[in-house]
């Protein structure tokens, strides 16, 4: 059974490499949203044409980059939403109640100095992790019945 895997949330770190990297070997594809801030951010202008007013600017960029989200979680059998520690991640919060209303299997993963800033996602989700370790023993358990070895 090939899971497909949307990763989504702060793009600052490399949880994502993480992940992918722990996973080589399983029965999983990942997708997930464009990562080049810059690119992400200047998408519709680049495209589509300059706009002199910073709102139509954000707005065409987040329009575009909605397609490809829309795609990725409407396609994933599980969604993975991170929460960084450093900037707010609105979007990534939109993301997970988009996987929620959809009946995605919703991991969240972020620190315990977001608990309380997240419990209406946390009680969506179906697991709540820290590390990105745990997203890649929660998939080998999902898909092979296989538990970590405690040491």
């Amino acid at each position: 059974m090939t899971l497909n895997i949307y990763l989504s949330g702060e793009i600052h770190t490399d949880w994502r490499d993480q992940i992918i990297a722990e996973a080589t070997g399983m029965d999983v594809a990942f997708t997930g949203p464009v990562t080049d801030h810059a690119a992400s951010d200047d998408c519709g202008v680049a495209i589509m044409g300059a706009e002199p007013d910073k709102f139509w600017h954000d707005n065409k960029g987040a329009r575009l980059n909605a397609i490809r989200t829309r795609h990725g979680i409407e396609n994933a059998d599980v969604v993975v939403v991170r929460f960084g520690e450093k900037y707010k991640q609105w979007n990534a919060a939109f993301d997970a109640g988009y996987a929620a209303a959809l009946g995605k299997s919703l991991i969240v993963m972020h620190g315990t100095d977001h608990q309380h800033a997240l419990k209406e996602v946390d009680a969506a989700a179906l697991a709540v992790v820290q590390e990105p370790g745990q997203v890649v023993e929660i998939l080998r358990y999902v898909l092979d019945g296989v538990l970590p070895v405690s040491g």
